[in-house]
């Protein structure tokens, strides 16, 4: 048997294992069983994965908005297995260690404002759910014990954990509700279909009077906090003007809710400053980060809670009612320093901006496209958005549930084909490494525009 014919063979037993055992999260198995095996990522190198059959790809998504440094960085393996050669593990419930004092120390001196405390955990579902904790005791703690409603954001995405959930606007009603009570959703700014047809920065503002209208329906003594992505991917990648976050922070400033910004996609770099929340000037009271934060080489995310918040915990000396067993784990946190010292030392927030201004004009000239009605994003963080028939901007779906429609099932078919990954939704999301050359832009783009034009020809939309 030939060499070649030997390594697909044990490609072909490793996808074999991978469909009887490993549960994929949010694929069918039929899907995966169906196509050309379920692709098993062995290597990654830049902003390139390679599967078990030696198949390379370009990696559109970073993983799923989280490989900002880029695969294959082996500094960051190697600060992990000397924490872990020195310690691993301590409990978060009565002891830290020092990867997590100097991985605060680091973040503290990054944050805006006066975001200065820490609380460690493992993911971006928990950083939310941690998040919402804090923000409902603080306001017991402040004399509110009523405050524990929580308006979120229709389009936006928090999370798949229980409370996560609640206040995600695709939320799975039909196997998981009811969700956590005192829930409500209010628009987001959306210059492509406003909810209320007002165009630009004033359609954006209009969105804030409607988060104003929420509390004062709810009643202000009821509303312990509002949540939101700065700029949100699940939503389309939509942005608006500072003015709105500056408008939602003074509205909640007015009514004595807390305002919690999640940066779990945004953070690190991804929207061409270290965080998102720095180009709209404002500073929230609690801030969630995950993902970029270790750039995925290990799972930890944190909430960064702003001295205010912190001191009703000081100044009336009670605990947090709340514990995670991996907080501020050592390898994790060594991870996610050296993580942060590549993202300084590169300057990649810098080239984040400076190649998203690129992409960004590339794929405006896919605006010709029937299917592409419009283009939009902040640093490496793009997005296309596809509709049925340009004149009406009826979509293909809305949410994820977009991406169980033939045609967006085939586009991103076409795409992977042709040696791209990324996601499609109602719109086509293009978030790369923060590494991506500008000849790996010109690969993707051309292969998304190829992509398109082969679908469309083969749905009549040509």
């Amino acid at each position: 048997m030939s060499e070649e014919a030997q390594h697909s063979r044990a490609a072909a037993a490793v996808e074999g294992q991978a469909l009887a055992h490993v549960w994929i999260h949010s694929a069918r198995w039929l899907d995966l069983a169906e196509r050309d095996g379920l692709k098993v990522m062995v290597r990654g190198e830049g902003c390139r994965l390679f599967d078990a059959r030696g198949r390379s790809y370009l990696d559109g998504l970073s993983g799923l908005y989280v490989v900002n440094v880029g695969h294959g960085r082996a500094e960051i393996g190697e600060a992990m297995a000397r924490q872990a050669r020195e310690l691993a593990y301590v409990s978060a419930a009565s002891y830290t260690n020092l990867a997590a004092v100097e991985l605060a120390d680091v973040l503290a001196g990054l944050t805006p404002g006066d975001l200065d405390r820490f609380f460690f955990c493992s993911g971006g579902s928990e950083a939310v759910e941690s998040a919402l904790k804090i923000a409902k005791q603080v306001q017991a703690m402040r004399g509110f014990p009523k405050r524990y409603k929580v308006i979120a954001r229709r389009g936006g995405y928090h999370g798949a954990t229980f409370a996560a959930m609640s206040i995600t606007a695709s939320r799975n009603e039909q196997y998981f509700g009811p969700f956590m009570y005192g829930i409500s959703f209010v628009p987001s700014p959306n210059r492509y279909r406003n909810d209320f047809g007002i165009a630009g920065e004033e359609g954006d503002l209009r969105c804030a009077e409607a988060l104003e209208q929420e509390i004062l329906a709810q009643g202000p003594e009821t509303v312990a906090a509002v949540i939101g992505e700065p700029v949100s991917v699940s939503n389309g990648n939509h942005v608006p003007s500072p003015r709105y976050w500056q408008r939602v922070r003074e509205i909640c400033d007015r009514h004595g809710v807390l305002l919690i910004m999640d940066e779990v996609i945004n953070g690190f770099g991804r929207t061409g400053t270290m965080f998102a929340t720095e180009q709209f000037g404002v500073v929230p009271d609690l801030m969630t980060m995950a993902k970029g934060l270790s750039s995925g080489y290990a799972p930890i995310a944190a909430v960064a809670v702003s001295a205010r918040v912190f001191e009703e915990f000081k100044k009336q000396d009670v605990a947090l009612a709340h514990l995670l067993t991996f907080g501020g784990q050592a390898v994790s946190c060594a991870a996610a320093l050296k993580n942060i010292e590549i993202l300084q030392r590169e300057e990649l927030p810098r080239r984040s901006a400076e190649q998203g201004r690129y992409l960004l004009g590339l794929l405006e000239g896919l605006r010709s496209h029937p299917t592409v009605g419009d283009v939009r994003g902040l640093g490496l963080m793009c997005a296309v958005e596809l509709v049925k028939d340009k004149g009406t901007k009826e979509p293909f779906g809305v949410g994820p549930a977009a991406a169980n429609h033939p045609y967006c099932r085939r586009l991103s078919a076409l795409m992977e084909e042709r040696g791209l990954l990324t996601r499609v939704f109602s719109a086509l999301q293009l978030c790369p490494p923060l590494v991506v050359s500008r000849e790996e832009i010109d690969q993707m783009v051309a292969i998304v525009d190829e992509s398109l034009t082969l679908a469309e020809r083969e749905f009549g939309f040509a």
